[in-house]
């Protein structure tokens, strides 16, 4: 089982909106998924009760649980667990890290919140864990290029030595308006701009985790 946790040292990042889209992208494929909403505020929960798959693709739970939770997920055969964590520097997001193959940090392209994100990634790096910087809301691109702003900072950080999702996700209005109706980008525009960056980003994400399942399992 694939277990992603996502995470974010400050709010209005986009932090539920990634994990909400790539469980309902994950599941679209075909693929056993849970959302662990982690997250006391419930945002995940309270986008996604009114789908009628809500019961088997949520559950509410608290940091406290995640082991026990990965474990369970994983031997009742479940194929991907994502867990939208606890905002800010909480000892829930530690948990989540502990428990997961891969740790994505979201971020905006801006000075602050990159700051933030640098405390993230310390934090996954001292618990030895693997971790990727994913930027969101980015400013449009033009001629299919990345901002200077964003292809810049991604620059900086990797010259730093972390690891930057290279495709960015942009300030789209579907992202908001499909998590209002409880829906992937995927479902409320099909083929649309946003649905293909989601697409992008779960293939990468695929690939970076390319035998987790088989490790932990190894390891239970």
């Amino acid at each position: 089982m694939r277990t992603i946790a996502v995470l974010s040292h400050k709010g209005g990042s986009g932090k539920t909106t990634v994990a909400v889209n790539l469980a309902i992208a994950w599941r679209s494929l075909g693929a056993r998924v849970i959302l662990a909403d982690a997250d006391p505020v419930r945002s995940a929960s309270d986008s996604l009760r009114k789908r009628p798959d809500h019961g088997a693709l949520v559950v509410e739970t608290s940091a406290a649980k995640l082991d026990a939770l990965a474990y369970v997920s994983g031997k009742g055969g479940r194929d991907v667990l994502i867990i939208d964590t606890p905002g800010g520097p909480d000892s829930g997001m530690i948990e989540a890290m502990k428990v997961a193959d891969l740790c994505i940090a979201v971020s905006r392209p801006t000075y602050l919140d990159v700051a933030a994100t640098l405390r993230t990634v310390d934090v996954v790096r001292r618990l030895g864990r693997r971790g990727v910087v994913l930027f969101n809301q980015c400013p449009p691109r033009r001629n299919g290029l990345e901002s200077a702003v964003v292809s810049g900072t991604m620059e900086i950080l990797r010259r730093g030595g972390l690891e930057v999702c290279p495709l960015a996700l942009q300030a789209r209005a579907a992202y908001q308006r499909s998590i209002a109706q409880g829906q992937g980008v995927g479902e409320y525009e099909p083929g649309g701009k946003a649905d293909a960056e989601i697409a992008g980003l779960l293939a990468y994400l695929q690939d970076k985790t390319v035998g987790a399942g088989h490790d932990r399992a190894a390891n239970d």
